[in-house]
């Protein structure tokens, strides 16, 4: 969840319906963790000095008080720190690691700006893959391959996960490790917890943080992210952090923080594998449709294996059947007029991670190119202009108004708006191709 003018507040607006974000149960910790309070790592800024718990500091209790925060905290901040301690400390954390995190804690006036714009976007699809997937990054992929590639065939060989689409996250993510953001976690997560649009939310991450501080597995002094929280170098949210990430190295701490990413490029491998990764599966491929295909064929809910779409038509851009990778669906993200793809069911897993098409696509693009493949071969309807964010919510709140099934109104176009749009198009008698298209705004407001 990467810090990136208009294409970045489209990778903003992007990263924030990352599943990577939600709740996580179940850990993937690969050995015991430290004891939390024997490590040592509690360091925030200026201070150096180890904190650990046989010889309390001198001036310990002057230096980390009840509301430890600097003078750049507002004072709504401040009372809220003081409120959000006890809930702190009800949850497992120690007034210890509590009061060493909140010592100078700032009021991320940046995190709050970008909260608050980060869905006003207005941008396509092949725009975002003409940045996401340019030359310089394909490039940079292949150097990071070889670079790697003895951390990489091994984490490929422990999780069963292609190593070129854990690179292809990692040059998403944070352009391979240039971008993994300069926010003090404790600083952002406790502004947006206070002061951010979705509070209960970021609570919930601030408190993974403070329990990743007390495992040990980071330095308070090294404790940088996103302004979102987003972590590292394949941008984990604390939550998922907790959960999935690993120690490959056998250092003692799933440091996904160091200059050497193999913690965190093993940590995303685990996650895709918690999530049913199948090694050797493509993503999707891109594939030609034949003259009169309905389609209506386009949609998540209707798989077919390869051979029974190739008996309707539908090949390789070369004109032969795809290989039987499983059961796939066709997907149009640019609808009619734009590429087709099918795709498998590592398309669903991607998701797990971010659930943009835009994303997956993206990924799973970029990966194909770092391995030597093709760029897509069917044309974008370039030139089009697209719908802006209010106008893909009045489109989903219209279509919520004539009784189309929509769980929330949230100016993101997904799996279930474009159900709906389908479906609405069909009982119009409009091509039927799930696609947010003007027209579609114009037919819902014309009744």
């Amino acid at each position: 969840m990467s810090r990136i003018s208009v294409l970045a507040g489209v990778i903003g607006a992007i990263m924030a319906s990352s599943a990577m974000a939600g709740p996580v149960a179940v850990s993937l910790r690969p050995e015991a963790r430290p004891a939390p309070e024997a490590t040592g790592m509690l360091t925030r800024g200026p201070l150096t000095r180890s904190l650990r718990p046989l010889a309390r500091p001198a001036g310990f209790d002057a230096l980390y008080g009840t509301s430890p925060v600097s003078a750049a905290a507002t004072p709504e901040l401040v009372r809220w720190i003081g409120q959000f301690r006890r809930r702190a400390l009800a949850r497992g954390i120690s007034p210890r690691v509590f009061d060493a995190a909140f010592r100078g804690v700032r009021y991320d006036t940046e995190a709050i700006a970008k909260d608050r714009n980060q869905a006003e976007f207005k941008t396509n699809i092949w725009d975002y893959l003409d940045n996401v997937a340019s030359p310089p990054r394909i490039e940079e992929g292949k150097r990071m391959l070889r670079k790697y590639a003895h951390s990489l065939r091994r984490i490929e060989k422990t999780f069963d996960v292609d190593k070129e689409i854990v690179v292809a996250i990692w040059g998403m993510e944070s352009r391979y490790g240039a971008d993994r953001g300069d926010h003090e976690m404790i600083d952002a997560l406790a502004t947006l917890a206070h002061d951010g649009r979705r509070g209960r939310f970021f609570e919930k991450q601030l408190i993974a943080a403070l329990k990743i501080v007390q495992s040990g597995d980071v330095r308070l002094s090294d404790f940088k992210g996103s302004w979102a929280g987003a972590m590292g170098h394949t941008q984990f949210m604390p939550t998922s952090y907790l959960a999935y990430a690993v120690d490959f190295t056998g250092d003692g701490r799933r440091d996904v923080w160091s200059d050497d990413p193999t913690d965190a490029l093993a940590s995303t491998a685990a996650y895709l594998h918690r999530f049913g990764w199948t090694k050797g599966q493509p993503w999707g491929v891109e594939v030609r449709l034949p003259p009169g295909f309905s389609t209506a064929q386009a949609s998540r809910s209707i798989r077919h294996r390869p051979p029974q779409w190739a008996r309707i038509g539908v090949t390789d851009m070369s004109g032969k059947p795809v290989p039987d990778y499983g059961p796939a669906a066709i997907l149009l993200p640019a609808g009619r007029p734009g590429p087709a793809f099918m795709i498998f069911d590592n398309f669903s897993v991607l998701e797990r991670y971010n659930s943009a098409d835009a994303y997956v696509i993206g990924v799973g693009h970029l990966a194909d190119r770092i391995s030597g493949g093709p760029a897509i071969r069917t044309p974008w309807p370039r030139g089009y202009e697209p719908l802006s964010f209010d106008q893909r919510k009045e489109v989903q709140r219209r279509l919520m108004q004539r009784g189309f099934k929509l769980e929330k109104v949230d100016g993101l176009i997904g799996a279930n708006t474009r159900a709906a749009i389908r479906a609405y198009q069909e009982a119009r008698g409009l091509t039927p191709d799930g696609f947010p298209s003007k027209e579609v705004l114009q037919a819902l407001r014309g009744g």
